[in-house]
């Protein structure tokens, strides 16, 4: 697959190795000045830069989010609810890819940060294209989610049941390639789609780093409280960008010209 869709912001201060101007398909940096400050780059600093970005972030994440979360609080756990649950999620996917764009675009110096402006660009440009992928990967889930919960009334063996569950977790997987993808670059959404499965397989580490935090986050879940995925999105997202830098590396190598 090599057709990619044009860039959709200008280009701005370069990142370390990369041209002036970005490859086709790939998301251009953010228009900021370079500094030479004197001081705010030392470990302290940058560790106190991260925590600043990860507040910011997600405090941002849960703003961009909120009408539907809090629909979603509303709602009572039947399982007649799940579309209407798959509705509320809705914002969450621009949401998501905006919050990886601003990660992605995170400074390390503690006297030049911007991530509520890295946000909010990034919430701009990824809505559309985000919502694309999103909400069909929501009415997927949603179909198999009902078929599991009305599963004893449809007749079907057991091992379907499995089976179903399986292609739900492949689908968040897929989700997860599709958004990290969406968030960073500026490929069609049918590009995009294919990309995520075909890096599914691809890279088999940063699939099973995505599961592994998936695992987790359900977990935490069902032990702790379903406030937990909000609570710590930021950190969960980052921990995905960082497995997802094969398949980062990659898409920039081989996929943008």
């Amino acid at each position: 697959m090599t057709g990619t869709s044009r860039v959709r912001a200008a280009a701005g201060r370069t990142r370390a190795g990369f041209h002036d101007t970005p490859p086709a398909g790939q998301r251009p940096p953010e228009n900021r000045e370079p500094s030479a400050p004197s001081f705010g780059t030392g470990s302290l600093s940058r560790a106190a830069a991260l925590i600043h970005t990860l507040v910011t972030v997600e405090a941002l994440l849960l703003v961009a989010a909120s009408p539907g979360l809090a629909a979603l609080f509303l709602l009572g756990p039947a399982p007649a609810n799940l579309p209407l649950a798959a509705g509320c999620l809705l914002p969450l996917g621009p949401a998501t890819a905006a919050a990886l764009y601003a990660l992605d675009h995170r400074d390390r110096d503690l006297t030049d940060l911007h991530p509520a402006r890295s946000y909010w660009r990034g919430w701009r440009l990824n809505a559309v294209p985000a919502l694309k992928l999103w909400t069909p990967l929501l009415a997927w889930l949603t179909v198999i989610a009902f078929t599991l919960t009305h599963f004893t009334a449809t007749g079907l063996p057991g091992w379907w049941a499995v089976l179903l569950a399986a292609v739900g977790a492949g689908s968040l997987l897929w989700g997860a390639h599709a958004l990290v993808l969406t968030a960073l670059f500026a490929f069609r959404a049918r590009d995009t789609a294919r990309l995520a499965g075909y890096f599914l397989f691809r890279h088999g580490r940063a699939t099973l780093g995505a599961a592994s935090l998936l695992v987790l986050t359900a977990a935490g879940t069902a032990v702790l409280t379903e406030a937990l995925p909000a609570l710590l999105a930021a950190p969960l997202l980052l921990s995905l960008l960082h497995s997802s830098r094969p398949v980062i590396a990659e898409t920039q190598e081989d996929f943008t010209a």
